[in-house]
């Protein structure tokens, strides 16, 4: 054999090792055809959700950004916002009792408080209608609005409808696959001239 097939045939040997050895990876599941209100019924099941996240903060352009840790259930939320490994803000809530340090006002306590849980817990709609759209579903109540991927069942928009008359917007993206399941990487949570970034490092769904 001359130098040349050898060469060649090593390459592909080294090619084959490669390729044998690279990361497989990991589909999202597809659950075309079945019923939708099912899929999400299955997810109460979830009581408790911990996360570890970046967050970013923005108002008329300015942005202030740090690492936070959250332990959220339907009646609860802690959430732990750091920078430089420093505590700069906690918010702490309970049924309709929420304190923060530092006093933060409404409307950030609104993105931090109703939007993060309703944003979490995405598939907690209390009596929802179901259309049919194009590529998606669109599933709701009097007021809350979620937009489902048809394909996949992640969300990828969710109106939500405040007492005072304002609207939460929370935009998802690039679901990726953590403890518990498959859930959006990616939140984005509007208010009027406000909004809220977070960046899913680390969750973990409890039943």
């Amino acid at each position: 054999m001359g130098g040349g097939a050898v060469f060649c045939l090593l390459l592909s040997s080294l090619f084959f090792l490669l390729a044998s050895c690279a990361a497989k990876r990991v589909e999202i599941p597809t659950y075309e055809g079945v019923d939708v209100l099912s899929v999400l019924s299955g997810k109460e099941t979830v009581k408790a959700i911990d996360s570890h996240f970046s967050i970013e903060f923005e108002k008329d352009g300015n942005a202030m950004r740090g690492d936070a840790v959250l332990r959220l259930t339907h009646e609860t939320l802690d959430l732990q916002v750091y920078s430089l490994g420093f505590l700069v803000a906690e918010v702490v809530s309970k049924d309709t009792v929420t304190r923060s340090s530092p006093p933060l006002d409404r409307s950030r306590l609104l993105m931090l408080v109703d939007g993060i849980r309703n944003s979490f817990f995405w598939w907690s709609i209390k009596n929802p209608e179901v259309k049919e759209d194009e590529g998606a579903y669109r599933i709701g109540n009097s007021w809350r609005r979620l937009l489902l991927n048809r394909k996949t069942l992640m969300p990828e928009k969710q109106l939500i409808e405040l007492e005072d008359g304002r609207q939460l917007t929370v935009l998802y993206s690039e679901p990726a696959l953590m403890e518990g399941g498959w859930f959006p990487s990616k939140m984005r949570i509007e208010l009027a001239n406000q909004s809220v970034n977070l960046k899913i490092k680390s969750l973990s769904l409890k039943e």
